[in-house]
């Protein structure tokens, strides 16, 4: 053995049974404090989603249509036109894990929240401005020949309001599914206890709010002016700043545990320090400190796992380490707690990339389909057109619909054949969601095709502005298999962040979803301009002004061979994923005695969560 001289069985506790009766005491003045304020529960909910629900109407209400605002009102060409908005999707995208990383360091979900929220409301206002103000936006061109494209000082007016939304969006979407969670017991047995999902019922809440905006505000835009049509998400984001604040005094605020990235800074190093040092046979020899551990583990330590082991020399106790068992030197010795924490988020990233290819596949194509429905027959009446960003409630219907299905229907139905209490696991959930969402890619590709061949058959082929004799009914199909896929996928890894991640670091396993949808972005840019440049000036893919004259379908045809590859890949990491095992403390009888405290401490068994996942339970 290399180094100095590992020890074994060395805690701060001075035995078990008094650590479990010293947790047993503290989590009783705990739920008398809880109890005496009657914190958190169902009746936060009101204030908690006003908040997350009016950010997602403001959001759909003023960037569903924004490529008709920068084609139509600021004359830009479509590739800039759709650049631009995926750039800032993807930094909106990005932004969540900074927020993160304030809210679990220091400052707290709620203060985060709350001032992101204020954030937002400025960068909505200025937008409105824009709108409203005709010295803001360039003359307008009818006819989208040779028009004169928005000057470089009114497309930073635009650009600063993006900017500011997307900060705002940073603080407010990683912070406001926990913040929610927070309120509940989200342990294992309550869980499986619940005859309702939280996940799939949060998203059905943005879901309704998104169909609002694309039903009332999309259609304002288009028939009364844009200057109303943004205020109106303006008006409701400052509403829901009052309601979220209002309902302050009822919230459960979990403290912040610190810098959950110094933490897993802290495991390299230690590890990286005790490279030479050999971990003992026993694990029970690895350094654990409850006390320590307490305020990043309140719902169960996480147990040491197989997997990874390199990183077990972190909480190696040497002679050295032994002299301040009780406040060790962090960056030299850490709990098998915190290693764990590190263990967690790496095994979740394979599984987290896979979103990164889905998001790219349809990154451009909700601005794409925009131009496809401006150029066909989208009456209903001889009176009413459905607006081409309205389409989008085709996909946020067959959410709805799907997320009550998937809820009273699927699980009840599935729950009979794998025994499971949530149906299937959230790994087989995403599973199906990427399969379904090639066939949607399928489908568009096939009804691009439909499309253009009318256009040929009518010479319409060189008519940009003009519209086809083809209903915009034909772009149904993919919109609700799009739904279909969001119903799977979207809810399902957003599940699986939250339930895999360490508890002290939920914000940031939320913030993971949104970078994977930014990163997914900045790829579609890159892939869409890549397409743009090389595929020619005669035949191109992607022309900037005539869609007829280019070639959708075969960029619908290359995405779809990508993710047909992405989802080899993400089965390949699916079938080797192993789960995260937890001590999970549950309060059956808040009374209990030291002796079964002892017995249960010392004869954890493993046990399947909701999801099929192998933890560890410490019955109390």
């Amino acid at each position: 053995m290399f180094g100095s001289p590992t020890l074994c069985n060395i805690e701060p506790e001075k035995d078990m049974a008094q650590d479990m009766e010293g947790d047993q005491k503290y989590e009783l003045q705990d739920m008398k404090k809880n109890k005496k304020k009657k914190l958190g529960g169902i009746k936060t909910m009101p204030f908690i989603l006003a908040n997350e629900i009016c950010d997602r109407f403001a959001a759909t209400g003023s960037h569903a249509n924004m490529i008709t605002y920068l084609t139509k009102e600021l004359n830009m060409p479509l590739v800039k036109a759709s650049n631009t908005l995926t750039n800032f999707a993807g930094t909106a995208s990005f932004t969540p894990l900074i927020g993160a990383l304030i809210a679990d360091s220091f400052a707290g979900r709620f203060w985060t929240i709350l001032v992101a929220s204020v954030i937002y409301e400025l960068g909505l206002v200025s937008l409105t401005v824009s709108a409203l103000l005709p010295q803001l936006r360039p003359p307008p061109c009818p006819a989208q020949e040779n028009c004169k494209e928005a000057s470089a000082t009114q497309l930073w007016i635009i650009y600063l309001s993006l900017i500011l939304t997307s900060i705002g969006i940073g603080g407010i979407r990683p912070c406001v599914v926990t913040f929610a969670a927070d309120q509940f017991d989200m342990s294992k047995s309550k869980v499986e206890s619940r005859s309702w999902n939280f996940f799939n019922w949060y998203y059905f809440c943005l879901g309704m709010a998104s169909l609002t905006a694309l039903t009332v505000v999309v259609y304002i835009q288009d028939n009364v002016g844009w200057g109303v049509g943004l205020a109106i998400p303006t008006i409701v984001m400052a509403f829901s700043i009052i309601v979220f604040l209002s309902g302050s005094p009822l919230y459960k605020k979990v403290k912040p545990g610190g810098s959950p990235l110094v933490r897993l800074t802290q495991v390299i190093v230690a590890a990286m320090k005790k490279r030479k040092e050999v971990a003992p046979q026993d694990t029970d020899c690895l350094y654990k400190n409850r006390e320590l551990d307490a305020a990043i583990s309140s719902n169960g330590r996480l147990l040491h796992s197989d997997q990874f082991k390199w990183f077990d020399r972190a909480a190696i106790m040497t002679e050295d380490d032994a002299k301040n068992p009780s406040s060790p030197n962090l960056w030299r010795l850490s709990t098998v707690h915190r290693v764990e924490e590190l263990k967690c988020i790496i095994r979740l990233l394979p599984i987290w990339a896979a979103g990164i290819l889905l998001v790219t596949s349809h990154s451009h194509q909700h601005s794409f389909v925009i131009i496809q429905a401006r150029s066909m027959d989208r009456h209903l009446s001889h009176s009413f057109q459905i607006p081409p960003a309205s389409l989008s409630i085709f996909s946020i219907l067959t959410v709805l619909i799907g997320l009550v299905l998937y809820e009273r229907a699927l699980v009840p139905f599935a729950r009979r054949f794998t025994g499971n209490p949530m149906g299937i696991t959230c790994l087989q959930r995403m599973g199906i969601g990427f399969v379904v969402n090639i066939l949607a890619t399928i489908v568009s590709a096939l009804v691009e095709i439909k499309r253009k061949a009318m256009a040929a058959q009518h010479n319409l082929l060189d008519k940009s502005s003009a519209v086809i004799p083809i209903s915009v009914f034909w772009l149904m199909p993919q919109f609700c298999l799009h739904g279909i896929a969001e119903v799977f996928v979207s809810v399902g890894q957003l599940e699986f962040l939250y339930d895999q991640s360490p508890e002290s670091m939920r914000s940031i396993a939320a913030a993971l979803y949104w970078i994977a949808i930014s990163i997914g972005n900045y790829i579609g840019t890159l892939m869409v301009s890549l397409v743009h440049k090389y595929t020619g000036k005669e035949k191109n893919w992607l022309p900037d002004r005539n869609l007829n004259r280019g070639r959708l379908e075969d960029y619908y045809w290359l995405v779809s061979g990508i993710q047909v590859l992405n989802v080899i890949y993400y089965f390949i990491c699916a079938w080797f994923y192993t789960h995260k095992p937890l001590e999970e403390i549950t309060e059956k009888n808040c009374e209990g005695d030291a002796e079964l405290a002892r017995h249960s401490a010392t004869s954890s068994k493993t046990v399947d969560d909701a999801n099929g996942n192998g933890e560890a339970a410490v019955t109390r």
